[in-house]
């Protein structure tokens, strides 16, 4: 098992735009499957190869509540987007934040395999709702790009809070570790 390092929010290479793959081969096959174990690491539901610095048009989405049933999309496009539904979200590049963003109730969407076929179907509901939010990702938009600017204003702040208090907790772990090579050195 293979997990990459998800990017977190605001990183700005989560905001790259995935190219499509023209060609299906044993390295797409690897990088999705190391998606899949990534995602189940994390406890996610959905991931994009964008959120793990990887500028290929692919995702990985298991629903299931065993995680047994893996759905890998090689180029996953929407055709059709019908009604519209508010819905809580979350994502594994913004952890621990969840709102409620408007997507379309039911989609129509087109993928390849990595048996190369290409499948058309039709989503509604969590899968409607997660395919969506995957296929962002690829465009390089995040859910939270969806929410007012006081509240992307407020998530900012509340991140940069974090990485602060990160950043004194090190610090201050730090300082006696220093003390103790100090006191061993004298």
């Amino acid at each position: 098992m293979t997990a990459f390092d998800v990017l977190h929010f605001p990183d700005e290479r989560l905001r790259l735009k995935a190219t499509p793959i023209r060609k299906i081969d044993s390295q797409i096959n690897d990088i999705a499957h190391n998606m899949l174990d990534t995602m189940y690491l994390e406890g996610g539901i959905g991931l994009a190869a964008t959120q793990v610095n990887i500028q290929k048009r692919i995702v990985v989405i298991d629903l299931s509540e065993n995680k047994d049933e893996p759905l890998i999309l090689i180029n996953p496009k929407i055709l059709k987007f019908e009604g519209k539904e508010n819905t809580q979200e979350g994502c594994l590049s913004v952890p621990d934040y969840f709102d409620t963003v408007e997507r379309a109730k039911n989609i129509e969407f087109c993928y390849e395999t990595l048996d190369k076929k290409t499948i058309t179907t039709k989503a509604d509901g969590l899968l409607a709702i997660c395919v969506q939010h995957e296929i962002d990702h690829l465009d390089g938009k995040l859910f939270i790009d969806y929410l007012s600017p006081l509240k992307r204003n407020r998530l900012r702040k509340k991140i940069d809070k974090q990485k602060t208090e990160l950043q004194r907790s090190k610090n201050y772990k730090s300082i006696p570790e220093e003390n103790e090579s100090l006191n061993k050195i004298l």
